[in-house]
């Protein structure tokens, strides 16, 4: 006791705060006010409503009376505590309840020392806020015990003579002997007949809560008459009505009976009466006699102060001084020390239950909770014993409207913190962050408590449960995907038209979408990281439920930027989008998110784009090849060739480095490449056989033509004037189709090549990329072989018209007498025009084509002398003169190609070619070097 020194006896300090009770008739109430919620997901706005709000009490004019009881009640709590040596109690008796009137509001009405007055001032009024209390108020309780119930028994009719008379003949031949056990049978289902009309059960129910919708059958009350067995009923309302229900042992309606509350007295004569007991056609059927013992108010809003009230009513206002003592708010939810003690205390000496002091002192939980970890694990700790209470169905009528009120609360507090376990924030005084600043990749601290409350409230196993959690994370995935698209709002208007033609706009709406899309891939991947943590069920992937909503959400936004600002080629800005969109894609397969319908398809998505680009990059080549276009012939680069196919061949290699990153993303545009590649390359060559016409025509008279699968030479008159000597426009020409065949055709053949290994191998069949290519690379071989024979043709043509240096005559007059120096002598004019032909081919053409065409006039003519000889193997009377004439042909051919050559020349350029070989052979008695022939092929 020497704790609480200076106190006087327990006796007299109760009769001292006694008379403290003495109120005038201005009866005030403590009101509890509700600090304003977070009905929205604005952030700003769920901070600015819970900064600096204090709960604070104060006496009202609805329940002063009820507040003064509790005030009592708690006194007296103390006292008999105190009397039993506790601790606690003398904190709140010191300085003559200072605590407690402090606590409960009291005092300004409470008589106050002498000196109190002088210190403080009796003018002086406190302002203090008001909180409103949220739950339902009660009215009064009903405590109602079964005393006898009667029950008209209810006869079926007995049977007919004709149904006794056929019952009688069909268990008459086993009468006799079973006759016995049908005796006794019948007499035993006689006694439970009997014993049956005395096991009737009651069952009670307030009417006001058969009404609601969510009503459980745990709500029903059973009792039995005669037991001495009693509930009380708490009633909110006068005009409510006691509903009893008679059943018998196997659970069938016998009638029903309606208590109306307005109808009782507090008459103690009065409690306990017979009440009529109906059947469903309202016919009387029997009687019951209860004790109803009522206190219930005349006014809910203007309560008598003599009317006694509810403990849970007092529980209720010790709850709120507890609060106010502890400066109760969103920050601080815990009651502890000396008031914690005295709420347990007044819970179990005055009888109310532990659920309801855990749903009542959840009820404000959760009218200021925050989704913080610290809140979030009040409110489990609160609610598991109510729920078990609850799955015991041991719940009273006010206990079960309680916890309605507090679960729609809870479920509300869940939605804010699944809406927003990115936004969680333990620092903020709403526990959501006011910034949008970059993903947490670990869960919130209160993400953990949440989840444990969620199950606790939700069976997890059941498709319910599942499908509303799956909606909350949805919900916070689409608010965080809306909030990174927000950037990119305005290239969605349709006020964009000035800025399609700005190119640094364009390209920085391209940035931002890129940006969007890294921001997406690094919110799913903190989401794997978060679901990695098994915090949230194992029936939720997390990463799959927000990746759908994300995928399908990025998807929408770029096909609606692409419509708004449609690129019309892989430039940069585009390119970097390409590869942004298509490595998001990738990523989710590597992460094994599962494919969603309407979610990011990269390559659909720019499919159309990409075909119009190669489309359109293939109309602008094709249309640089027109006749008006192509430059003038006569320019020509240090090649020799035409610049015009050295510019385009540069245009087409350009064009496949652009779409370099397309192809490693997507090799099967290789294929379309190609066959673009293959058209301009067609283009090409018609071209400059257009701009060359004029020098080509006479060479394609020696040119054979395709008729079906044989190929023909149109025999033409033939012209009388000689075929002029080559110029420098055929050089250019052949120079031109020789390069474009070496080394322009080859480098972009080489780069398509490079891409056929990223083409995928279907049903183990070849890829058909390359095959344009090489329909392309036989057509400018074919091109250029017929070119250059029928310069050969021409120049055979010039000699044949020419008696003099006609070789075949020359053979055919030398006779068999006449040695080397005479076949020389008459060899002398088609030596001289072989002479000047390699000369101008050497001035026209380059040095590899020049060889080239020389060796195949030097074959020609060595094809005049092998038929001479072939014609007249027999007849050796040629021989010498054909053998001498491959002697002048060969020194004629090597020593020009050698003078004009130089060190240029190869040594397989002056081997003999294939024609002068077998010549010779048949000349030779024997065949020794036949198998040296050459098989060095000049075109």
């Amino acid at each position: 006791m020497k704790a609480f020194s200076g106190a006087t006896p327990p006796q007299q300090l109760f009769t001292n705060c006694q008379s403290h009770q003495c109120l005038t008739n201005n009866d005030h109430h403590v009101h509890l006010r509700t600090i304003p919620g977070e009905a929205e997901s604005d952030i700003t706005h769920l901070q600015g409503g819970l900064v600096d709000q204090k709960p604070y009490f104060n006496i009202s004019g609805q329940n002063a009376w009820q507040t003064l009881i509790a005030y009592d009640a708690c006194i007296r709590l103390c006292l008999y505590a105190w009397s039993r040596g506790c601790a606690e109690a003398p904190e709140f008796l010191r300085d003559e309840c200072l605590i407690l009137r402090s606590a409960f509001g009291l005092h300004k009405f409470l008589l106050q020392p002498r000196d109190t007055y002088v210190k403080e001032g009796r003018s002086v009024e406190i302002n203090e806020e008001t909180c409103t209390r949220t739950t339902k108020k009660v009215v009064g309780k009903i405590r109602v015990e079964v005393k006898k119930v009667r029950i008209i028994p209810r006869r079926k009719l007995k049977v007919t003579y004709s149904q006794r008379g056929a019952l009688y003949m069909q268990s008459g031949v086993e009468y006799l002997r079973q006759v016995s056990a049908l005796v006794k049978t019948g007499v035993s289902s006689l006694k439970q007949f009997s014993n049956s009309e005395d096991m009737l059960t009651c069952l009670f129910q307030l009417k006001s809560f058969t009404e609601e919708a969510d009503a459980e059958s745990s709500s029903t009350i059973y009792l039995q008459p005669g037991t001495g067995d009693y509930h009380v009923f708490f009633t909110e309302s006068l005009g409510d009505s006691l509903v009893m229900e008679v059943q018998d042992a196997n659970r069938i309606t016998q009638g029903r009976a309606m208590v109306q509350l307005s109808s009782l007295t507090d008459n103690p004569n009065d409690r306990i009466r017979w009440w009529p007991i109906y059947h469903d056609d309202h016919e009387c059927v029997g009687k019951v006699q209860l004790f109803v013992g009522s206190t219930v108010s005349t006014d809910e809003n203007n309560p008598v102060k003599s009317v006694p009230v509810v403990e849970t009513l007092a529980y209720d206002l010790v709850l709120e001084s507890a609060m106010r003592s502890h400066n109760f708010h969103h920050r601080n939810l815990h009651i502890h020390g000396p008031w914690k003690w005295l709420l347990a205390e007044f819970s179990d000496y005055y009888g109310v239950s532990d659920t309801y002091t855990k749903l009542r002192y959840l009820s404000y939980v959760t009218n200021v909770a925050t989704p913080t970890k610290d809140c979030l694990e009040l409110v489990y700790e609160l609610l598991v014993p109510v729920i078990k209470a609850k799955s015991e169905r041991s719940l009273s009528r006010q206990e079960k409207s309680l916890l309605l009120d507090c679960e729609t609360q809870v479920e509300r507090l869940l939605a804010r913190v699944f809406e927003n376990y990115k936004s969680l924030d333990e620092g903020s005084p709403s526990g959501l962050t006011d910034l949008f600043g970059p993903m947490k990749e670990f869960a919130a601290p209160a993400l953990a408590p949440a989840v444990q409350v969620f199950i606790l409230l939700h069976d997890i196993l059941s498709q319910e449960a599942q499908t509303l959690l799956r909606n909350y994370l949805q919900t916070a995935a689409t608010k965080r995907c809306r909030r990174h698209m927000v950037e990119t709002d305005e290239f969605m208007s349709t006020n964009t038209e000035n800025l399609l033609l700005d190119h640094m706009a364009i390209s920085t709406a391209y940035l931002k979408m890129k940006k969007l899309c890294t921001s997406i891939s690094n919110e799913i991947q903190a989401d794997i990281k978060i679901h990695n943590q098994h915090i949230l069920p194992s029936s939720i992937d997390l990463s799959n439920i927000s990746a759908a909503i994300y995928s399908t959400e990025l998807c929408k936004r770029l096909r609606a930027f692409l419509a708004f600002w449609p690129p019309s080629s892989p430039l940069p800005h585009v390119t970097e989008l390409l590869m942004a969109t298509a490595d998001f894609e990738r990523d989710l397969e590597f992460w094994n998110i599962r494919p969603v319908h309407g979610g990011v398809d990269s390559r659909n998505i720019f499919h159309n784009y990409i075909m119009v680009w190669i489309q359109d990059k293939q109309l602008c080549l094709l249309d640089l090849c027109k006749a008006e276009k192509v430059p003038w012939s006569g320019l020509t680069t240090n090649h020799s060739t035409s610049p015009f196919a050295d510019d385009m061949y540069e245009k087409i290699k350009d064009t496949l480095n652009e779409y370099e990153v397309v192809i490693n993303r997507w090799p099967q545009y290789s294929l379309v490449l190609e066959n673009a590649v293959s058209n301009i390359e067609r283009a090409i060559l018609k071209a400059l056989e257009r701009q060359y016409n004029d020098i080509l025509t006479p060479l394609k008279d020696s040119i054979p033509k395709k008729l079906g699968i044989h190929v023909q030479k149109f025999t033409r008159r033939q012209s009388i004037a000689l075929y002029s000597a080559p110029n420098e426009q055929l050089g250019t020409f052949m120079n031109t189709l020789k390069r474009i065949l070496d080394v322009l055709h080859c480098r972009v053949e080489d780069i398509l090549k490079s891409w056929a290994s990223y083409l995928p191998i279907v049903e183990d069949k070849k890829s058909a990329l390359g095959e344009q290519m090489n329909g392309v690379t036989v057509l400018l071989r074919t091109k250029y072989k017929n070119y250059m024979q029928a310069i050969v043709e021409k120049f055979v043509s010039n000699m044949q018209s020419n008696r003099s240096a006609r070789l075949k005559r020359i053979l055919e007059e030398t006779k068999e007498a006449d040695g080397e120096v005479e076949v020389r002598e008459r060899m002398q004019v088609l030596s001289s025009q072989i002479m000047d032909c390699v000369s101008n081919l050497h001035e026209v053409f380059s040095s590899r084509i020049s060889v080239a065409i020389c060796r195949g006039f030097w074959d020609r003519m060595g094809q005049v002398v092998l038929k001479f000889l072939e014609s007249r193997k027999e007849n050796r009377v040629w021989y010498n003169g054909s053998y001498y004439a491959l002697g002048v042909l060969d020194d004629t051919f090597a020593s020009q190609m050698q003078r004009l050559q130089g060190n240029a020349l190869q040594d397989k350029d002056i081997e003999p070619p294939r024609s002068i070989v077998e010549a010779r052979s048949i000349l030779c008695r024997d065949n020794i070097n036949t198998a040296e022939q050459s098989t060095y092929l000049y075109y």
